[in-house]
């Protein structure tokens, strides 16, 4: 699946995917996956469908979706570089993201922000609240290794 934008293109091409920029960036820059080792990175990028964000031949948005194809997708490492931000990628991506055929239809679809909520808001995310429900297996001991800065 390709979509252009101007001088930008989103992708879900493997093959353009940078992956040495990728990891620069996760492990780097975002707050989530700061420290984060390279070899995770990669495995995670290689079972998930992945969507890519280009400038030409550099990779400047990423976004990855874990699926099952048939009740339940996970959003994960959604980013546009900061120097390409303002230009509408972020919304561009995440419209891709909902409408490609993996996404549609399926019954949930969950992510983890700490600083977009009305960015996914627009594609009808909501906040779970008071959903006992759900629940969840987190392992500090994997997390805390990784290198953060105060307040990540």
């Amino acid at each position: 699946m390709e979509r252009s934008l101007g001088a930008y293109l989103i992708s879900t091409d493997r093959a353009r995917l940078d992956l040495d920029a990728i990891y620069t960036y996760l492990s780097g820059e975002s707050y989530w996956a700061r420290g984060r080792p390279r070899d995770q990175i990669v495995r995670g990028i290689e079972n998930s469908l992945p969507f890519g964000v280009y400038r030409g031949a550099d990779q400047v948005g990423f976004a990855r979706l874990v699926t099952d194809y048939a009740t339940f997708a996970w959003l994960a490492d959604v980013y546009v570089l900061e120097a390409h931000r303002g230009h509408g990628l972020a919304k561009a991506l995440l419209g891709t993201v909902m409408a490609h055929p993996a996404v549609r239809g399926l019954p949930r679809v969950l992510l983890a922000t700490a600083d977009a909520h009305g960015l996914y808001e627009r594609f009808g995310f909501t906040s779970l609240q008071g959903d006992e429900r759900f629940m969840a297996i987190e392992t500090k001991a994997l997390t805390e290794s990784y290198v953060r800065e105060e307040g990540c």
